[in-house]
């Protein structure tokens, strides 16, 4: 199904240590598709203070909206409390339940033996170390993709992932999730668990953490199935 214009728009939400960037690969199709689209710059501060960006980013829209999230950004988009949002799609991301953090559950089970160790700097920022990327963030990316992604990464404040969540929306809203079976970052056990508590339509692919540079067929697909459901 190919949709219209007045279809609505796909807001794209980055997560830590990337930016509006990483959709890249992703964007071009979707407006070939025939949606507008849109990648949300979230300061990484605070999950309210990014749900609050994404908020405007939403404001700014065009007719109904799909929001898809990456890693950290499934919090974000889940805090957002938006009519016009019909439906969300998380990409190998996390999906804390009301009045849990995103540390919660992205430590719900043990980390891959090749994920970084991360600890806040001086200034409370988490900087993704050079190493991480190709280890652990996107180990099926290509040299220069990863070259790029270090070199334009962004820190996120330790009180993002220290933050409570509200009442998540895809308790109320349609929900799907790219399962990463090949995720060193957030365990695809964790990834399951969480699809499954928010009953998404789950799809699952053997790719890593970051399939926006190395799959991003994969992305696409999850997205438009997401928007020709809830848009149309």
């Amino acid at each position: 199904m190919t949709s219209s214009p007045q279809a609505g728009t796909v807001v794209l939400v980055h997560g830590a240590w990337a930016d509006g960037s990483c959709w890249s690969n992703v964007v071009l199709p979707l407006i070939g598709k025939g949606f507008h689209v849109t990648a949300a710059p979230l300061p990484l501060t605070t999950l309210a203070e990014d749900t609050d960006i994404l908020h405007r980013a939403i404001e700014r829209a065009i007719g109904p909206v799909v929001l898809v999230g990456h890693a950290y950004a499934g919090a974000v988009i889940a805090a957002v409390q938006d009519d016009r949002v019909k439906s969300l799609v998380y990409i190998a991301a996390l999906a804390p339940d009301e009045g849990e953090t995103v540390a919660d559950v992205f430590y719900r089970t043990p980390s891959h033996p090749q994920a970084p160790q991360l600890a806040p700097d001086s200034y409370g920022l988490i900087w993704m170390p050079g190493e991480g990327f190709g280890n652990a963030v996107a180990h099926q990316a290509t040299a220069d993709q990863l070259a790029i992604m270090a070199a334009v990464q962004r820190p996120i404040s330790v009180n993002c992932i220290q933050e409570k969540a509200p009442v998540p929306q895809w308790k109320t809203k349609p929900s799907w999730y790219l399962i990463a079976e090949d995720d060193r970052m957030i365990n695809p056990k964790t990834q399951r668990f969480m699809a499954g508590r928010m009953n998404a339509t789950i799809r699952s692919h053997t790719v890593d953490h970051t399939p926006m540079y190395s799959a991003p067929d994969k992305v696409i697909d999850i997205v438009l199935e997401a928007a020709n459901a809830t848009l149309s």
